[in-house]
């Protein structure tokens, strides 16, 4: 795979960009507002997106193709506030009423728990502090819509975007619709495979998985299998893992050992594999006085262990005729034998698949999304 052949050969597109400066992608229409340091001096770099409102953010006439999206949100620092788990990103295509789209902002870019970390995959690059960008390639015929809905108990003052998409004559034939899913099971069924994803009809890629998994009992957590099932298979699957960390790329448990040879989970963010984000300290922070001062304290080492981790089909993509079926088995190992066990885990699904239509049902609200 040669990313530079792409700009060897002029093919005749159009390069267009909606952000704050220029809502509508217009040529010639960027940068026009003024600001305090005069016209066209950064006028309007963010928007506001009110609570409890969904806001288009694009809306953009084909045929086109998304090449890049780039995002931030001000982190609130407040007791309690997952902030990249309230807001919803969703996406439309072509005039459907279904979202292909349709994810926590967070988790969409492999930031998960609504807490930031760094990653460094090819199609999900997320750098400090919190610019969350996506390259996956989005083709549409007529019109994509792109929105956030604000969930957060409060307006959000100050969100910031751009999308970068080139307008093309005609889209190459056999062009496929991008989409992408999140899922969660506050605690997972005793002996039953999470689904990661089904009721997926037509032709098309299965490209990348998102886990966020909170532990919810002692010992390694990363046994289970993940299972493609194409095209008819029922009782078993084409397509598996040998466990969860070699689904990933990583081996024994992501293990590193210090001088005295004890071990420790070892996080790593590659193109198309990656454990970005290890975690058990509380987010919660309580606010006080004493007298003038008002300090924020963060609360220690006590939350239940938390793992993030991506693994993107780029150049092994699943591919599937008919339909579609996606789980991961919750089974653990307690160093003398396998065993069925439940923990809290979401995740997002990334596809490709020749219809533009989403999943016609119920998105779960904030509170089924907030993180333990």
């Amino acid at each position: 795979m040669n990313l530079l052949s792409n700009i060897m050969t002029y093919k005749g597109e159009r390069s267009r960009a909606v952000s704050p400066e220029n809502p509508t992608g217009e040529k010639g229409k960027a940068c026009m507002e003024a600001s305090a340091l005069g016209p066209s001096r950064k006028g309007r770099g963010s928007i506001k997106l009110p609570m409890g409102e969904e806001t288009v953010i694009a809306d953009i006439k084909g045929p086109g193709i998304i090449r890049h999206m780039w995002m931030t949100i001000r982190e609130n620092t407040e007791k309690g506030s997952f902030v990249m788990r309230d807001v919803v990103l969703r996406i439309y295509w072509d005039g459907s009423d279904t979202p292909a789209v349709e994810a926590p902002i967070g988790d969409f870019f492999c930031n998960g728990f609504g807490e930031r970390c760094d990653v460094a995959s090819l199609p999900i690059v997320v750098n400090p502090t919190g610019g969350m960008n996506s390259y996956f390639e989005m083709p549409f015929a007529k019109r994509a819509v792109i929105t956030m809905t604000n969930e957060h108990p409060k307006d959000i003052t100050s969100f910031f975007y751009t999308i970068n998409y080139a307008e093309v004559d005609a889209l190459p034939e056999n062009c496929l619709y991008f989409h992408a899913y999140w899922r969660r099971e506050r605690q997972t069924e005793l002996a039953k495979d999470y689904v990661i994803l089904d009721d997926v009809k037509g032709k098309g890629y299965y490209v990348g998985t998102y886990l966020g998994l909170t532990a919810l009992e002692r010992y390694w957590w990363g046994e289970g299998e993940f299972k493609f099932y194409l095209d008819g298979d029922e009782d078993y699957p084409t397509v598996s893992s040998t466990g969860s960390e070699d689904y990933f790329g990583g081996a024994w448990a992501f293990h590193q050992k210090d001088e005295l040879g004890r071990p420790s989970v070892k996080p790593y963010s590659n193109l198309f594999l990656g454990y970005p984000f290890y975690s058990t300290k509380d987010k919660t922070r309580e606010r006080f006085e004493t007298g003038k001062l008002n300090a924020v304290h963060a609360f220690g080492n006590d939350s239940l262990p938390r793992h993030g981790l991506y693994r993107f089909h780029i150049l092994d993509p699943i591919a599937f005729d008919e339909d579609i079926k996606v789980t991961l088995q919750q089974i653990g190992n307690d160093d003398l034998s396998l065993y069925e066990r439940q923990d809290d885990v979401c995740t997002v699904a990334y596809w490709y698949c020749d219809h533009k239509e989403g999943f016609d049902k119920e998105f779960p609200n904030r509170r089924a999304r907030l993180p333990r």
